[in-house]
């Protein structure tokens, strides 16, 4: 295979496609020829869209030290902007919360791709800033390269024993892939949503820890505020924030026809800064570092990650994988995870000159079995979540959890919910009318075991993958059917 330009090239120079780039630099020794084609300029790496580096800002503990853990990289100042120790999940009516994830940081999305670019380069990692891969080269039932325009609109062409993807969840490189495989080319409208958020400054205002702590991100569920969604307020210190929300367009639809409203995600995120009496006189930052970044929207996959991110010379991660969290969007914690290993198992492959779907194999099995696999039970969770009103989620989560249940959603496992079978009977009397409620809960609880058992026997081989995929599209489909989300409330 040394007729190719490169070893690697890698389209999409966000968080995924960066750290996917060092990885593969670190497990090849530097041997790998590697290119990422950015979209952006030398001196904006990493943006997003337009509107900047558009995301919540929030990472943990934990994932950032499986990079250092993985290729040595130790991040600190200013890329990390602030220590938080947690996040908590807050019930509609404030008076329930849970802790959702431990320590953790928020980061400077504008600063970190240009700290990661140079740790790339340090790793032999090569750049082709201001250009756009467009389409994949195929040829034997392998992708061999890329095609596009660079920065002055002229069409190029590269080839490589390997093409990742990182462009994003709208990728047409992974909608227009040419050859057969088993990646899912198309995501449905249900599993999108719609998120903005503001980088704030405010003067202080009332002090109420149930919207705004500087020492913990705080995520607000309620159907009115963030119908089939959530709402955030991620502290970057005393007085500045992280703020915004996410909503499904379906969700809007709904809430909007209930309500007699005409709502948009704007005036949604702008009623809640509003309304949140910890922060007065809020103002968009002023500091240099975030200039371009002050407020922007972006699009966010919230379902499980593509059941099958590898073919022939192929592969996904990031956003192109949908590797976010369903149900809180955290995008950058997965990436992280899914880079590390996907950079170690391309630099194997081509170490064994065998780049074919099978060569690519264990970037699934890896992935699912430290990381994915619980993905699918919490793509559940949020289906349900969208079919229930503020009062459910209120009284579900005053009474049907368990600190046994808080101990498993910190530790992103998913809560069993063992209440709901153990109730005294003073706590029946009142829990009688919401038993469809338990129902729902101890429903997605079941679901949720068994596709947790079924992805933790994720086949080694693809070989095995069609009747794997095939019980899990049961499973997928049963939620479906049992949350039909035009009965959802809102």
């Amino acid at each position: 295979m040394d007729r190719f330009d490169y070893d690697v090239i890698i389209a999409g120079g966000g968080m995924s496609g960066l750290l996917t780039a060092s990885a593969v630099g670190f497990y090849s020794k530097q041997r790998a020829r590697v290119l990422v084609v950015d979209r952006n300029s030398a001196d904006e790496p990493g943006k997003k869209t337009n509107a900047g580096w558009i995301c919540g800002d929030a990472a943990s503990k934990k994932s950032i030290g499986f990079i250092e853990k993985s290729i040595g990289i130790k991040y600190g100042s200013p890329e990390l902007e602030h220590p938080v120790k947690g996040i908590y999940v807050y019930s509609p009516d404030h008076k329930t919360k849970v802790l959702f994830e431990g320590e953790g940081f928020i980061l400077n999305r504008k600063l970190m791709p240009k700290r990661q670019v140079n740790d790339a380069k340090g790793f032999g990692v090569e750049f082709k800033f201001g250009a756009t891969a467009e389409k994949l080269i195929a040829e034997d039932g392998y992708v061999r390269g890329v095609t596009g325009r660079d920065s002055e609109g002229q069409q190029f062409k590269a080839t490589a024993k390997v093409v990742i993807d990182a462009s994003g969840s709208s990728s047409v490189l992974r909608k227009f892939n040419p050859i057969d495989s088993y990646i899912e080319r198309e995501i449905d409208i249900e599993d999108m949503e719609a998120t903005g958020r503001y980088l704030m400054e405010f003067d202080k205002g009332v002090e109420d820890e149930t919207y705004f702590t500087p020492e913990y991100c705080l995520i607000h569920l309620d159907q009115v505020i963030a119908p089939a969604g959530y709402a955030w307020v991620f502290p970057k210190g005393q007085n500045k924030v992280n703020i915004g929300l996410g909503v499904s367009k379906p969700g809007l639809d709904r809430r909007n026809k209930r309500l007699g409203l005409s709502d948009n995600l704007s005036t949604l995120i702008d009623k809640y800064v509003k309304d949140n009496p910890c922060i007065r006189n809020g103002r968009l930052s002023t500091n240099p570092d975030d200039k371009g970044n002050e407020k922007g929207n972006w699009q966010v996959p919230v379902r499980r990650q593509n059941d099958c991110m590898v073919a022939n010379g192929f592969a996904v991660v990031g956003d192109a994988a949908w590797l976010p969290r369903p149900l809180d969007a955290g995008g950058m914690g997965p990436a992280m995870y899914a880079s590390m290993i996907l950079g170690k198992v391309v630099a194997q492959a081509i170490e064994a000159n065998d780049v074919s779907q099978e060569g690519l194999w264990q970037y699934n099995v890896e992935y699912m079995n430290t990381h994915g696999y619980q993905m699918a039970s919490f793509e559940v969770l949020r289906r349900y979540l969208q079919t229930i009103t503020n009062e459910q989620i209120d009284f579900g989560m005053k009474h049907f959890l368990t600190q046994e249940d808080i101990d498993a959603i910190t530790e992103r496992r998913h809560p069993k919910f063992n209440a709901i079978s153990k109730l005294n009977p003073i706590l029946l009397m009142r829990v009688a009318s919401q038993m469809e409620l338990a129902k729902g809960l101890r429903y997605t609880a079941d679901k949720s075991e068994a596709l947790v058992a079924h992805n933790l026997d994720y086949p080694a081989t693809p070989k095995g993958f069609p009747e794997w995929r095939k019980k899990l599209l049961v499973e997928i489909d049963d939620t479906k059917r049992r949350f039909n989300m035009s009965g959802a409330a809102s």
